[in-house]
């Protein structure tokens, strides 16, 4: 009567494990009538869970009691969820002979649901809380993509995809069919048992199309997730991109999926996919949660990104434009020209440089730097180099060319300050006239051995309105290089800017005599470790004697055949440089 009141499931076996008795309790707690346990081991009656058998060999043994949890399902469970029973069991012995154990159990499952739901809280606030510096590392979609991809695995999932809107900046992407979403697959990760497998399905980079009314689709016209804990065939071709995926689904263990989307100031950028597949349980709407919230967390940083991409791009659009190679002023004057942003991970800068004819063979070399970064730098860039090409034009000596630009800066409410370097080579005199409103000073590199940094007054940036510009004439014969630079070529955290110019002073032509294979040096030797674009400009008049190159017909970088040189005409009257040069009467013929 004790035992069949009692609400423990109470159970007497054998010493061949097999039931002799069982209480009403336990009968509920398997789900299996009294009758259908006789004679059967637990085994053989509950398939379904780890009985833990051996566990009470030993009781009949030793004779020492012992506590034994097991847990599986029973006819009597329902839903997903795996039981768990914890039991004592007792050596049973009569006259000095054992003749079976004693066994009490009872059901904890909710203890230990309760105890997995605790330690899995705990395991996802720790996800969350080390997501701020595993993910959004760097201002590159495809690299926030792979660290989210990797990051959610294995501890959400067995393996996980990132797919994003294709880039509206950069290159066009051929349009997709009508009803099919088209996304570009950015991050893939796969524990390793799938990795290699997974594969198949496309890498990064790759292109993938979505068919309606598919997870993704509908994550991302809802804006909510999708959750698939996948049994049919049916349901999992939802979730694949077309039905051809159903049977490599299978044949990989996919028993589940979480789509949940990456949005952005209320705009859809793209989704990340969850799969589980054998081994691991389904998801859970906690999962999603979890999921839910890294993928807003990453969405913010992916906003960043693709804002800084689309800023970047359209920056370096305006400065290549603008910093089209400029044509030699005159064919026996040599020009060569780069430019080196610092890198994918900073923001395009407002270095310029520029080369413009003068009269009477002279030419103005232009070297400027805007502060700041992005469009505004790149845009500020263009409108100061605008209005120095419209001041050159009535030969004006540098130091006053700034004067005037730093004038009609500050009139104009520009925000934008900028440094600038001017030089005006005469190749008649075989000088330069040198002015610099805050930039850094040209190198003069030979003839023969050496270089040298110019010693020139500095006066402030550009657009303060101080003015207070002077100039400095310095020796610049046939074949001296003029070398000029902005200052991401030679500023460097933490190191004193004069010993980082001092280091210019080591530049020497190469053994080939090149302008281009001294800036390639000069890059190659300074520029690994910029944190600033440079930009670089070197110059020579040729030797006296040296053929010029062959320039194209007619225009600034040539000669027809019988045309006298259309820069050597007579000084404008009225500029500052006028009296300083020789009549044209006392020139004589080109040296060139």
């Amino acid at each position: 009567m004790l035992l069949g009141d009692t609400m423990a499931g109470v159970g007497i076996l054998d010493t061949r494990l097999r039931y002799l008795y069982v209480n009403p309790a336990l009968e509920r707690l398997n789900g299996i009538p009294a009758a259908a346990h006789l004679g059967r081991t637990i085994s053989d009656v509950l398939p379904g869970i780890d009985a833990k058998e051996d566990v009470l060999r030993e009781v009949l043994e030793d004779g020492q009691p012992r506590e034994v949890t097991t847990s599986g399902r029973t006819p009597a469970s329902s839903g997903p969820e795996t039981r768990y029973w914890h039991g004592v069991y007792h050596r049973l012995e009569r006259d000095g002979r054992v003749w079976g154990l004693f066994g009490i159990a009872l059901e904890v499952s909710a203890d230990v649901h309760q105890q997995e739901r605790l330690e899995q809280a705990r395991r996802h606030l720790t996800l969350l809380d080390t997501a701020s510096t595993s993910i959004g590392t760097t201002l590159d979609m495809d690299t926030t993509c792979r660290e989210l991809a990797e990051f959610v695995v294995p501890d959400l999932a067995d393996a996980a995809s990132v797919e994003i809107f294709p880039p509206e900046v950069g290159h066009s992407v051929r349009p997709a069919p009508i009803g099919v979403v088209r996304l570009r697959r950015a991050g893939m990760a796969a524990v390793p048992r799938l990795r290699e497998a997974v594969k198949r399905f496309g890498r990064p980079g790759q292109y993938v199309d979505y068919q309606e009314g598919g997870a993704i689709p509908r994550c991302l016209a809802t804006g909510r997730p999708v959750l698939i804990n996948m049994y049919s065939d049916e349901q999992i071709s939802v979730s694949a991109p077309n039905p051809e995926r159903v049977a490599a689904y299978r044949a990989l263990g996919f028993h589940s999926s979480c789509v949940v989307p990456l949005t952005a100031r209320g705009r859809p950028l793209g989704s990340l996919t969850l799969v589980r597949a054998d081994g691991s349980p389904e998801f859970t709407d906690d999962d999603v949660v979890v999921a839910r919230e890294l993928a807003g967390r990453a969405a913010i940083d992916l906003d960043h990104a693709r804002r800084y991409a689309r800023e970047r791009g359209i920056a370096l659009e305006l400065q290549r434009s603008l910093l089209s190679e400029p044509h030699e002023p005159h064919p026996h004057v040599e020009v060569a020209t780069r430019y080196l942003a610092s890198g994918p991970g900073a923001m395009v800068g407002g270095d310029w440089f520029d080369v413009l004819p003068l009269s009477d063979a002279r030419h103005l070399k232009v070297m400027g730097d805007v502060m700041g970064h992005g469009v505004e730098a790149a845009v500020a860039m263009s409108h100061y180099r605008s209005m120095l090409r419209v001041l050159a034009v009535d030969d004006l000596s540098p130091h006053v060319i700034l004067g005037q630009l730093d004038r009609m800066v500050e009139r104009s409410g520009f925000d934008r300050a900028a440094t600038c370097l001017l030089a005006v080579v005469d190749r008649f005199r075989g000088v330069c006239e040198v002015a610099s409103a805050g930039h850094l000073p040209p190198v003069l590199i030979g003839p023969g051995p050496g270089a040298r940094i110019a010693e020139i007054p500095v006066g402030p940036p550009l657009g303060t309105g101080l003015g207070g510009y002077e100039v400095t004439t310095l020796p610049c014969p046939p074949g001296a290089i003029l070398f000029m630079y902005t200052d991401g070529l030679v500023e460097r955290r933490g190191e004193d800017i004069d010993v980082s110019l001092g280091r210019l002073t080591g530049l020497s032509l190469p053994a080939g005599g090149g302008l281009e294979d001294l800036l390639d040096e000069v890059l190659d030797r300074f520029g690994r470790h910029a944190e600033d674009d440079i930009a670089v400009l070197a110059s020579r008049t040729r030797q006296p004697g040296r053929p010029a190159p062959a320039g194209p017909p007619g225009g600034e970088a040539g000669l027809r055949p019988g045309e006298d040189d259309p820069f050597r005409r007579g000084s404008r009257p009225g500029t500052s440089s006028a009296a300083s040069r020789a009549p044209r009467s006392a020139r004589s013929a080109d040296p060139g």
